[in-house]
């Protein structure tokens, strides 16, 4: 497996999408089994409302990992879910270049996180951890600081 630094712009096609689907699992194990598998080295973990045979509500849990992570991530999901079956397959994955730089706010600095394209600004976010921690300590909406944030970006 090719390791690249996610500084460079690049072609991941080393990586899985794995999902199952729950119809009998109380709703509040599902966040206790997401931070289990981005633990174990998720990229990402998502769930959607479904319908599945008999009209049964259900839940769609979906994964990206790296392949090297099937075995981890299908012990996780067999042991912490009801599921009795894991459907997954190969998937590739274009990452951009990131970038980050610290935009200065009035409460402090944020951590902006930016995506280029071919060599070109594609992309601009906050780190919402920095953002958070500004909100609680301040006292002030998030809506807030993203907002600062948002407008000393563009003047950086």
């Amino acid at each position: 497996m090719v390791s690249h630094p996610h500084n460079n712009e690049h072609i991941d096609d080393e990586m899985i999408k794995m999902e199952v689907n729950l119809d009998d699992m109380p709703g509040e194990w599902l966040g206790y089994v997401m931070d289990l598998l981005f633990e174990a080295g998720a990229n990402d973990v998502f769930y959607t409302p479904i319908y599945m045979k008999k009209n049964r509500p259900g839940v769609l849990l979906q994964l990206l990992s790296s392949r090297s992570r099937i075995h981890k991530m299908k012990e996780i999901l067999f042991k912490e879910t009801t599921t009795l079956g894991v459907r997954y397959y190969p998937l590739t994955v274009h990452r951009l270049e990131r970038k980050f730089k610290s935009v200065e706010t009035m409460w402090g600095p944020v951590t902006v996180k930016e995506g280029y394209f071919e060599g070109k600004l594609t992309q601009r976010a906050p780190e919402y951890e920095d953002c958070k921690e500004i909100a609680k300590l301040h006292n002030i909406p998030i809506k807030q600081v993203y907002e600062q944030v948002w407008v000393k970006s563009e003047l950086v």
